[in-house]
């Protein structure tokens, strides 16, 4: 089959590979109709190279159609239709039956100290291949697939993977309840998560601002209903922004809540080390060092670029919560503890649950209406063959690139 594989730092490529098999007796194997292209799947290219090898399948968004089932499988069968949720749970250990299935104990790598297994995504998550290919084999079938009915295309589904569950969780890490009308929330960065947490927030009528580097994507959460905040620069229209006009937003906000700061705010942009002085240079450090010299200096010595996280705190009212689903990596990231603390700020992060909220946002995805305009909320399909190129663009944040979707 076709799949596309991690050769290098900055390099992908679609090369024919073995085709999944059956290896347990709870496991199916799905022909991917479509799957993402993650944010996520951008830190492959430069702070988790250590951890890759050359060959590894990449990509942890996908759908498609069981073709396979093993003996033990007994909710699915060949023809079913699934999307499959981009961290390995089993359903069944403490912590899935608590709603962390992030941290499942069956499929937790304990000895990288990290959570569960993630489809294509390093050694630091289980080197288990990806879903950025024709077919994929997907462990604990009876409770890790979730099951959709046929119909309605792709695009109403496929975001159960990760989009919809991560945005998700991140608002209700927010802890801001529907139905009040005087709740504010600043989102920070308008990436398809950043985006799609806008809409779950105006969706439970919340008041949304969204901040964003990037004229497009502002435009598309402008359109949506959220209120942008545009500084006095204009709001950058560079590709990467180290300066998410810190200032000015912070004044900014202060003047739309009266001086208060906003209820919560959500941080969706994580770790780019790409725009950051520090954190680049020593992604280019740890770059020229050999994997088995780089990968405890990551683990140990690793600096992100902070400024978003900064920007939350200062942003958020007393009192208020900041809720991170951007993904950080470092292990020495200075933290305002002293602000955080006089200012009563409550943290919440953590890679998303999906399988904790998957049944609840279904329900909403079988309403005919779109409410969240997930038919629509790709801005590029794309076949499998113009991967490599995808990456790139969608790295330098090209051709109004949002969010892509691979047909293989």
């Amino acid at each position: 089959m076709r799949a596309v594989t991690w050769q290098g730092k900055g390099r992908m490529s679609v090369e024919e590979v073995p085709d999944p098999r059956i290896e347990q007796p709870d496991d199916i194997v799905i022909k991917v109709t479509s799957t993402g292209l993650c944010g996520s799947d951008l830190h492959l290219y430069d702070p988790l190279a250590p951890f890759m090898e050359p060959g590894d399948i990449v990509g942890h968004e996908p759908m498609g159609i069981v073709e396979e089932v093993g003996a033990g499988v007994a909710s699915l069968r060949p023809g079913d239709r699934v999307v499959v949720p981009f961290n390995i749970s089993c359903g069944r250990c403490w912590m899935c039956e608590r709603g962390l299935q992030s941290q499942c104990e069956t499929t937790q790598n304990t000895e990288q100290g990290t959570g569960a297994s993630l489809f294509g995504y390093s050694k630091l998550y289980g080197q288990v291949p990806g879903a950025q290919a024709e077919y994929l084999r997907v462990p604990f079938g009876d409770t890790l697939p979730i099951k959709v009915p046929p119909g309605p295309p792709d695009d109403r589904f496929v975001y159960l993977s990760d989009v919809l569950p991560t945005a998700w969780q991140a608002v209700e890490y927010a802890g801001i309840g529907p139905g009040d009308p005087d709740s504010t929330v600043l989102v920070l960065g308008a990436g398809p998560i950043g985006d799609m947490c806008a809409r779950i927030a105006l969706m439970r009528g919340m008041r949304v601002f969204v901040v964003d580097p990037v004229p497009e994507r502002r435009q598309r959460v402008a359109a949506y209903g959220a209120e942008v905040i545009v500084t006095d620069d204009g709001g950058s229209d560079r590709a990467h922004s180290d300066d998410l006009s810190h200032g000015d937003t912070v004044t900014a906000v202060l003047e739309l809540t009266r001086g208060r700061g906003v209820d919560a705010v959500i941080d969706a942009v994580g770790m780019e080390a790409h725009g950051s002085p520090v954190a680049e240079s020593m992604a280019k450090l740890v770059g020229l060092l050999p994997d088995r010299v780089a990968r405890p200096v990551m683990r140990t010595a690793g600096v992100d670029r902070l400024a978003a996280l900064h920007l939350a705190i200062d942003a958020v009212r007393r009192g208020g919560t900041v809720s991170v689903i951007g993904v950080y990596g470092g292990s020495m990231d200075p933290m305002p503890l002293m602000q955080m603390f006089d200012k009563q700020i409550q943290l919440r992060m953590g890679q998303a649950n999906v399988r904790r909220w998957s049944d609840e946002i279904l329900a909403l995805l079988l309403d005919p209406t779109d409410h969240l305009g997930v038919e629509s909320f790709a801005t590029h399909h794309l076949p499998l063959s113009e991967a490599p190129s995808a990456y790139r663009d969608f790295r330098e944040k090209k051709d109004g690139m949002v969010k892509v979707l691979f047909h293989p």
